[in-house]
């Protein structure tokens, strides 16, 4: 199964002639796809500097100079790795001596491409999961085409082959979760057969898989409702401190955690279901999503508090605030070393790294030193059962890539540097603050070149679930738009992470409004500042920035001169009932609710195309083999605006998934069709578009009123 909806669909809606649209690999659907891919790269591939820009874009995904992130398991340090030669990548493994070295031996572990071409099959590397502490096997997931659903093999990594399915754990394609107990046991959620699956698609079930038995044999370990995200069941094998967990996704952001006994009774781990919690050795880690009252004290949303875990679960209350919030500062992200925790925070969209350490007389803190100004700071792995290690990634808009490595207590150490792709003189990065419909105070940031006058400038969004957008670099972007001349912004409005939970769940639901109020501030206050001008402004964004996309096409099109609107979400009358919509519900509310309805229903783009406005030029792409967005969101959308006149371009990618893209070749040619469609709008834009240019905010309310 690939985690199709088993929600019943309702009659289809008399007034959507498209829906034949929806059928993913349907002829008559992938007739019309491919012409107007056809028309698309027409359009636009055509010129020498396409075939320039994409091959420019092509050596920077390709380049053997890249940082190789690793993830250390004891003595191996694990890494995946594509280039020119390796198209579809390899996942290899070495040690830290050798890591450290310019040119380390990497031992081969799995050739991707070796074994697309050997078995015939069209496979992308997914995820592998190395058995702890024997590091023999390893439970390997590869896609078909690049979807979420994915075959699990085992795989001997002394032998390094693949075991027979009667020797090995081998599952089906499904969208599977599954996790080591020990070397001959795990525990597994996937499509067992009928009413197994969530709505959502997700596994409903959590089993207990023993080596050598048939799958239906498997225990169950726990059951979900139907109506849940999903059910996984998952074991710590930390020595001294080996347990087994249950969790219940009630929705995307609400679930139930029990702690699984070895006698298969579950023990609730009572804490809100809306907060993020973990567990290391004696250690519950809680983080609420909305304020918590405990005693005489409430706990303010994004906070991070401790509490020994035996005790709590004992029904001892007494929590150590390890992290509390203010305006200006949340907690991004936290990880255990073996003796320490580190935690990145955010402050005003800036990162820092402090690491806080337990002892008998409460938790000391401390501020890690030697990072680079300016960059946005993330750790990439810890291996809390070995060591105090870590690895940190630090990079920025104009800053390529450092990887520091460092021991808690010690000095970083900057071990490996990716190259700059483009050239930076001249550019600069600033922050501003826009203000939404609202007096909010929106930050985004802006990289351009000093003194350049209003130019094109491409403007990128998300604004949900909680997702931050910080500053990274990205050779791409520099060598595609930067370098040409362009002017690259960030907005970080609200439905995103940057200051909280908070700065999320104000716009989910009913304040979904906020975040389109929110990117229209961004764009209005770019060209009251002389950036760019309206016609001169692009907009882009992928999947919920895909439905923001929607949104400023259909209700605010006089902003912006071109728009690029990627694996989106567009038709929110019936994103519920495809493929994983209905885990999103609690994002965007359910739309078979008419209270629901009434809000959604003001904004869903596919609803709200008018025949009679003047869109500015949109590019939508997809992928066929997304099973997470359903394609039929964009196709739909791109027929009824070709329908209604307006200008709009279509390309569809056979493969890839929810990232669109399968192997570097594809991600290249979109990229640079991305590039192309906007730099041709935008650099010499059409004078006769209807939109105009603003001067100040009291204008711009004036204009849009007359537009």
């Amino acid at each position: 199964m690939t985690g199709s909806s088993t929600h019943s669909s309702p009659t289809p809606p008399a007034d959507d002639p498209y829906l034949w649209l929806e059928d993913v690999t349907g002829g008559d659907a992938l007739t019309w796809v491919r012409d107007r891919n056809d028309r698309t790269v027409a359009a636009f591939t055509a010129t020498d500097e396409f075939t320039r820009l994409e091959t420019g874009i092509r050596a920077i995904l390709d380049t053997d100079a890249r940082i190789p992130y690793v993830r250390r398991r004891g003595e191996y340090l694990y890494n995946f790795w594509r280039d020119a030669e390796h198209v579809r990548g390899l996942w290899r493994r070495t040690t830290m001596d050798e890591y450290r070295s310019d040119t380390p031996a990497w031992e081969i572990l799995v050739d991707v491409d070796e074994l697309a071409d050997r078995e015939g099959e069209n496979w992308v590397w997914s995820s592998a999961q190395v058995l702890r502490p024997e590091q023999d096997r390893a439970l390997i997931s590869l896609s078909r085409g690049g979807a979420d659903a994915v075959v699990v093999r085992e795989f001997d990594l002394t032998t390094r082959t693949f075991l027979d399915d009667a020797d090995g754990f081998h599952v089906t394609e499904a969208k599977t979760d599954i996790g080591w107990i020990d070397s001959e046991s795990v525990y597994i959620g996937t499509g067992f057969g009928d009413g197994t699956l969530t709505d959502s698609g997700y596994p409903r079930i959590a089993k207990r898989w023993h080596r050598g038995t048939p799958l239906a044999d498997a225990v169950t370990v726990f059951e979900g409702e139907q109506t849940d995200v999903a059910v996984s069941a998952w074991h710590d094998s930390t020595p001294g401190f080996e347990r087994s967990f249950v969790e219940r996704a009630i929705d995307f952001y609400t679930a139930q955690r029990f702690q699984l006994l070895g006698d298969d009774t579950l023990v609730r781990i009572d804490t809100p279901e809306d907060a993020r919690i973990s567990v290391y050795r004696e250690w519950l880690l809680i983080r609420p999503r909305s304020p918590w009252t405990v005693g005489d004290t409430t706990h303010p949303a994004g906070a991070l508090l401790a509490a020994r875990y035996d005790d709590y679960l004992a029904g001892d209350r007494t929590l150590t605030v390890l992290f509390a919030p203010d305006a200006h500062t949340s907690l991004e992200q936290y990880a255990w070393t073996r003796n320490h925790l580190l935690l990145v925070t955010l402050t005003d969209v800036r990162s820092d790294v402090h690491a806080l350490t337990p002892s008998e007389n409460g938790w000391d803190t401390a501020t890690l030193t030697g990072l680079p100004e300016l960059a946005s700071t993330e750790i990439i792995d810890t291996d809390p059962r070995e060591s105090d290690d870590f690895f940190l990634n630090a990079s920025g808009y104009l800053t390529p890539a450092t990887l520091f490595s460092g021991t808690v207590g010690g000095p970083l150490e900057a071990l490996k540097s990716a190259p700059g792709f483009f050239d930076t003189t001249g550019l600069s990065v600033g922050q501003h603050f826009a203000v939404s419909d609202d007096g909010t105070r929106i930050p985004y940031f802006v990289v351009r070149r000093d003194g350049t006058p209003a130019g094109p400038t491409l403007l990128y969004g998300y604004g949900g679930f909680e997702n931050s957008l910080t500053p990274g670099y990205s050779g791409i972007n520099g060598t595609a738009w930067l370098q040409r001349g362009g002017t690259y912004v960030v907005a970080n409005i609200r439905g995103g992470g940057e200051y909280g939970p908070d700065w999320h769940t104000q716009a989910v639901r009913d304040g979904r409004h906020l975040v389109f109020e929110d990117f229209a501030a961004v764009a209005r206050d770019l060209v009251v500042r002389g950036i760019t001008t309206a016609a001169q402004l692009g907009a882009q964004g992928g999947s919920n920035g895909g439905l923001l996309m929607g949104v400023m096409l259909t209700k605010y099109p006089e902003l912006f001169g071109a728009i690029v609107c990627q694996v989106p979400l567009l038709d929110m009358r019936r994103y519920h009932l495809l493929l994983a919509g209905a885990s999103w519900m609690a994002e965007y509310g359910d739309p078979d609710n008419p209270n629901d309805w009434a809000f959604i229903s003001e904004y869903s783009p596919y609803q709200n195309t008018d025949p009679e406005a003047a869109y500015p030029p949109i590019l939508v792409a997809t992928s066929t083999r997304d099973d997470r967005v359903h394609p039929g969101h964009a196709r739909k959308m791109t027929a009824r605006l070709e329908e209604q006149g307006h200008p709009v371009h279509y390309y569809e990618n056979i493969e890839g998934g929810h990232g669109g893209a399968a192997d570097n070749a594809q991600a290249a040619f979109k990229s640079a069709l991305t590039y192309t469609f906007l730099w041709d709008h935008l650099a010499e834009p059409d004078s006769d578009t209807g939109r105009v240019d603003y001067a100040s905010p009291e204008s711009v309310n004036a204009n849009r009123a007359t537009t």
